[in-house]
């Protein structure tokens, strides 16, 4: 079982600069992974950064745009592959790989998704793909508002469409049998 939600684009390791890094969701409780991410999306923005020289003024500003917004996605993809990560029923990592073109860096993430979560996700996938993502926004900060048990700002990937333009998709695949093993493969591309 394979599905495909938006523009969903497939990089091969070895087809340019690339970066992969890790995380067995269950060696450390959640709480204390959430400094990591943040380590891990400043590590990838400082990586990729590297690539765009800023030696003169346009261009150092050019570079902290771009580091800016790939530690800003990249924390909050990581984010959502932890928190929503199956990780006590999956033996898969999360996973987050960076990729490096000319005029685009696209981010993935990949975990393991409860069953009991992925036709929720996709039903709210299908909005972010089909809707106003400036209606969703107010929608969504309408809703946090009235929320009184904190469940989740829900803002991630709106603040992703709406603040840096970019482009998600996403993709559904089985790797064993059994509905405990589907994993989400999260992609955001951010042009540069």
């Amino acid at each position: 079982m394979t599905q495909t939600f938006g523009n969903f684009i497939d990089f091969e390791a070895g087809a340019g600069e690339y970066l992969k890094i890790g995380f067995k969701p269950s060696s450390i409780p959640l709480q204390q992974r959430w400094r990591n991410n943040g380590l891990s999306a400043d590590f990838l923005a400082g990586y990729v950064s590297t690539f765009f020289p800023g030696d003169d003024p346009i261009s150092s500003e050019r570079q902290a745009e771009i580091k800016d917004a790939i530690s800003f996605i990249a924390n909050e993809v990581l984010e959502n592959a932890m928190k929503f990560s199956y990780a006590s029923h999956c033996s898969h990592m999360v996973s987050i790989e960076i990729f490096l073109e000319a005029d685009a860096v696209s981010l993935y993430t990949s975990n393991c998704i409860d069953p009991d979560k992925i036709a929720p996700f996709q039903a709210y996938i299908q909005r972010l793909l089909t809707e106003d993502p400036d209606a969703l926004y107010m929608e969504q900060l309408e809703r946090n508002a009235d929320d009184d048990a904190g469940a989740g700002s829900g803002l991630g990937f709106l603040t992703m469409i709406n603040d840096y333009s970019t482009t998600l998709a996403w993709r559904f695949s089985a790797h064993g049998p059994g509905p405990e093993n589907v994993t989400v493969t999260t992609m955001v591309h951010l042009a540069v």
